[in-house]
């Protein structure tokens, strides 16, 4: 009867110590949970903020290429053009796949006066119509041409679990300085353009493809945290309600 009694009265001392550390538990996690919703919000205004931005430079003049150094936070997408002559026999086919199916992207030296030479993906060829000859049609031209899109930033190693094969003259991305380096390109710019819609002789490659898309799920992850917390108070609130 006297250890009950021990065990008993032991049990009321453990009591409110439990519930005090069980408090604190959830009043951690409650703010955790809350803080991570905020960090989440504060994310999607930097991602509404990116959206506005790119859009702006997208729809805005094309202005000159540039020539040195550049931002890829501030210049990535922004609406360019150059003028040069397009080193076709130094031509590489990146692996695509696009709205219009599988095949390459035609990316050509473009070699500028006094500039860079810039890589130029001039668009898209469906895989039955990549051997050189089945698109020669838009290789025609030996003079100078103006290339109007949008510069986009090196794409280094290769696509997804496919790394690029220079030795073979395999491409799974657009990476400039390894096609550059195989192709024994100098002096090239440290970005490539994505030529706009402007129709080739021929009607290969097919430009304008460029997809402008950023993947913004924060409000969801915010609501998402913000639920938790509020169901783990919600669950405290309850508790306590309902202890003696």
């Amino acid at each position: 009867m006297q250890n009950d009694q021990e065990w008993a009265e032991a049990g009321r001392q453990r009591s409110p110590r439990a519930r005090r550390a069980f408090t604190a538990l959830v009043v951690l996690l409650v703010a955790v949970f809350l803080a991570l919703g905020t960090w989440q919000v504060q994310r999607l205004f930097w991602k509404l903020d990116l959206i506005a931005r790119v859009d702006a430079r997208v729809h805005a003049e094309p202005v000159a290429a540039p020539t040195g150094p550049i931002d890829p936070a501030e210049d990535e997408y922004r609406h360019v053009t150059a003028t040069g002559l397009f080193d076709h026999d130094k031509t590489v086919l990146v692996q695509a796949v696009t709205e219009r199916g599988a095949g390459f992207w035609v990316v050509t030296p473009l070699r500028t006066d006094d500039a860079p030479t810039i890589l130029v993906n001039r668009g898209f060829v469906p895989a039955d119509r990549s051997a050189r000859d089945a698109r020669l049609g838009s290789e025609l031209a030996a003079g100078p041409v103006t290339v109007t899109g949008l510069l986009r930033i090196s794409e280094p190693g290769g696509g997804f679990l496919r790394a690029n094969d220079p030795a073979g003259d395999r491409w799974f991305s657009r990476d400039v300085a390894a096609i550059a380096a195989a192709k024994g390109v100098a002096n090239v710019a440290p970005y490539f353009i994505d030529a706009d819609a402007t129709e080739n002789p021929g009607g290969l490659p097919i430009g304008g493809l460029t997809v402008v898309a950023f993947r913004n799920s924060h409000l969801v992850y915010a609501l998402t945290w913000y639920a938790m917390a509020a169901g783990l108070a919600g669950a405290l609130i309850y508790v306590r309600r309902r202890s003696p």
